[in-house]
């Protein structure tokens, strides 16, 4: 049986642990290897696993992820593929699949029909970066009855009163945005984070994600040091996987992440 984005969280939170979220495009370089990344992911310390359909105008992805999107369109990846190969390797999971998309292929599907689809595969997860609060509502409502958490974004420029309606909405966690601009590796996570986080504290219990730009090992201690749930990798691991070797290089650095995630 395929466990909920909320139930991981509170496994692991019994268990006094943060969750680790890699992130990878499906397609890239190819299904095939999409399907064994997966599976390195999940037995390398993975605890949810979120999982890019590439989109030809992916506006908040920096350039390693705008250009692993470029490769699997290239490959004639389309959004049927990506949920065959959900449909196909979710069972072998242990980690919850998240699908991160755009709005626009959800609305050329149907918000409905999009939606069952995904859930009959195995994914349990939502993450939409384009999609506005104002407009969340008609997604987030059939979302949570078919069983999809929609993981809302929060920016480092969101005000106290919005950072409250984001909190409110976002369903399995709050996705906290590290620092201001697209997706990449950086060479720091943002200062602001903990601030952010304890502001959050005060609107909600829900767990807390922190991504964008959390590429190091080092990166991942701290944001769990500033009282995280969970900390999500991206463009390191789709880097590291159009290397030579990538599938044994995702499931190294996906071990040393979580090595420096234990709480003391």
């Amino acid at each position: 049986m395929v466990i909920s984005v909320s139930a991981q969280f509170e496994q692991l939170r019994a268990k006094g642990q943060a969750a680790l979220i890699p992130f990878i495009t499906a397609g890239d370089p190819s299904l095939e290897i999409t399907a064994k990344a997966l599976l390195e992911l999940d037995r390398n310390g993975a605890d949810l696993i979120e999982l890019g359909i590439p989109y030809s105008d992916p506006l908040a992805d920096g350039p390693v992820i705008q250009a692993a999107a470029t490769r699997a369109l290239s490959q004639g990846t389309k959004l049927s593929d990506v949920i065959e190969l959900v449909r196909t390797v979710s069972p072998q999971l242990r980690s919850p699949l998240i699908l991160f998309t755009y709005y626009n292929p959800i609305l050329n599907l149907g918000i409905e029909q999009f939606l069952q689809q995904i859930y009959d595969a195995g994914a349990r997860g939502l993450v939409v970066p384009d999609l506005p609060l104002e407009e969340s509502e008609g997604l987030l409502e059939p979302a949570a009855r078919i069983g999809i958490e929609v993981i809302l974004l929060v920016a480092p420029t969101s005000p106290p009163a919005r950072l409250e309606s984001i909190a409110k909405k976002s369903q399995g966690f709050i996705y906290l945005v590290s620092s201001v601009g697209v997706t990449g590796v950086r060479s720091q996570v943002g200062k602001n984070v903990q601030s952010m986080i304890e502001t959050l504290r005060t609107f909600t219990d829900k767990p807390i994600g922190v991504g964008f730009g959390i590429s190091q090992p080092e990166h991942a201690r701290q944001v769990v040091e500033w009282n995280a749930d969970a900390v999500i990798v991206g463009s390191a691991i789709v880097k590291r996987l159009a290397e030579d070797n990538g599938l044994n290089g995702i499931g190294e650095l996906c071990r040393s992440l979580k090595r420096s995630m234990h709480r003391d």
